[in-house]
């Protein structure tokens, strides 16, 4: 059987929720499939069941369809660095930084791995859904792209294009990254999938009818939009989420780092009737919230100083204020960050907010672990991406929590103790029952809407 590569015809066209969608329903056709992806630049990331660290989307399909999450479904994962450098972590472990010349430079010295893992999943799995990144046909950097075109090639997998129809100019994508394709992986194409359609499904009748009989291009399936606050993979798509606010009685701002990561921290926080999630980046804004979350920073001493430039100090300071610091929040909370190696930094020692006694201090091991935590008197499970060590994992302090635990939000009970002593008419829900019912939910409009029956055909061919 084959295996199969989701390209997209731009950036952001929804590779990333389409891969997942198909992998599930492969999955649920009962073919033995895995999600993959060779390289991807995020700084949001999990700790895999082997005790690595990847991005969120290969783990988010692998954990949808209960296979267990393994660094081969992303064997190089690139973090933001400073001075155009990157944080580069190879089979979930990290090798320290690099600049972008050199890592291109150096990228025929990173295939192995790439192929590596794929090969590896191959030998469990019938099928790997592997997501591209980008457009595939960046004529200038084809030689250095690893999600695309090698992988594509190196395996002979089937290819579907996904082109985003807001963005405009639908056709030209779709006929130029055809064109622009290597003749050999032309020839695996199976389709296109047109994406996030808004309006009257009919008005696109006669556009799917150019694409095949023009072009020569199968369209597998005009995709209507639908939110689906689940799996974020960067920033840019954190902030499309969507929330119907008209029963919220709790407002909860989460501080909008430059290096935020780990946001899909908030996903239980958009997915609550009764909260108001919005991402602020001024003191006024952060004023008005009932809560403020200072979240996960790649750049932990670079994200500090912003927030002292932008004033926050004083209300991160404030005991009245409810704050809950999480991971690299929660270091910024201590009274000094000490960076010896300079592992984050140019800075050996900075001055955070003091609010909790102690220091903490980065050390060049990272800590990736995962399990059940106790966290102010609930049950978490959770996870933990870092290198500064405290003397604690978390701490509590009048108003405020701080955690180097991930996935907090997550907690029903830990969200019920917080909001309900801020408004006793805060009731809760289970997380877990939503992201259940949202994931399959997603998953039925996808099938809806694409000829699963034909891609399947063609993986057997």
């Amino acid at each position: 059987m084959h295996s199969l590569s989701i390209f997209g015809t731009s950036s952001d066209a929804g590779k990333s929720t389409l891969a997942f969608a198909i992998t599930y329903l492969l999955h649920h056709r009962g073919i033995k499939v895995a999600p993959f992806k060779a390289q991807n630049v995020s700084n949001n990331s999990q700790v895999s069941d082997d005790g690595g660290e990847i991005a969120i989307p290969q783990h988010f399909a692998a954990e949808s369809i209960g296979v267990k999450t393994s660094v081969s479904m992303n064997p190089i994962l690139l973090k933001s660095g400073g001075n155009s450098c990157a944080h580069i972590i190879i089979n979930g472990k990290n090798i320290g930084n690099q600049d972008v010349w050199s890592y291109y430079r150096d990228i025929d010295t990173l295939k192995p791995f790439a192929k590596e893992a794929f090969e590896t999943l191959r030998k469990t799995y019938e099928c790997i859904v592997a997501e591209g990144a980008g457009s595939p046909v960046e004529l200038n950097l084809m030689q250095k792209d690893l999600s695309n075109i090698f992988i594509a090639d190196e395996f002979n997998t089937k290819i579907i294009l996904v082109a985003d129809i807001q963005k405009g100019g639908v056709f030209a994508s779709i006929y130029g990254v055809y064109k622009l394709l290597p003749k050999k992986l032309r020839k695996n194409l199976i389709g296109v999938i047109v994406n996030k359609f808004q309006g009257d499904m009919t008005l696109f009748d006669e556009g799917v009818k150019i694409i095949q009989e023009r072009f020569g291009i199968k369209v597998l399936g005009v995709v209507p939009f639908c939110p689906f606050n689940l799996g974020f993979e960067d920033a840019q798509s954190l902030m499309n989420y969507r929330q119907d606010t008209t029963d919220a009685i709790i407002k909860v701002g989460v501080v909008r780092l430059p290096h935020i990561s780990n946001f899909t921290d908030f996903e239980p926080l958009v997915a609550d009737a009764q909260v108001e999630l919005t991402f602020v980046s001024s003191l006024s804004e952060a004023s008005l919230c009932d809560v403020v979350v200072l979240p996960g920073s790649k750049r932990v001493v670079d994200d500090l100083a912003w927030l002292k430039e932008r004033g926050f100090e004083s209300l991160l300071s404030s005991k009245e204020k409810v704050i809950v610091a999480i991971c690299g929040g929660y270091e910024m909370m201590f009274e000094k960050i000490f960076d010896p190696l300079m592992i984050e930094s140019d800075e050996k020692e900075v001055q955070g907010f003091g609010r909790f006694k102690g220091v903490v201090t980065f050390q060049k091991e990272k800590i990736l672990k995962k399990g059940t935590y106790n966290l102010f008197g609930t049950i978490v499970d959770g996870y933990e991406i870092h290198n500064a060590v405290a003397t604690k994992r978390a701490k509590k302090k009048k108003n405020l929590y701080g955690t180097f635990v991930h996935a907090l939000f997550e907690s029903d009970e830990f969200r019920y103790k917080l909001f309900s002593s801020i408004n006793p008419n805060y009731t809760g829900y289970s997380f877990q029952t939503y992201k259940t019912k949202a994931i399959q939910k997603f998953a039925l409009h996808i099938d809806k809407h694409i000829d699963m029956d034909h891609i399947e055909k063609m993986l057997h061919e």
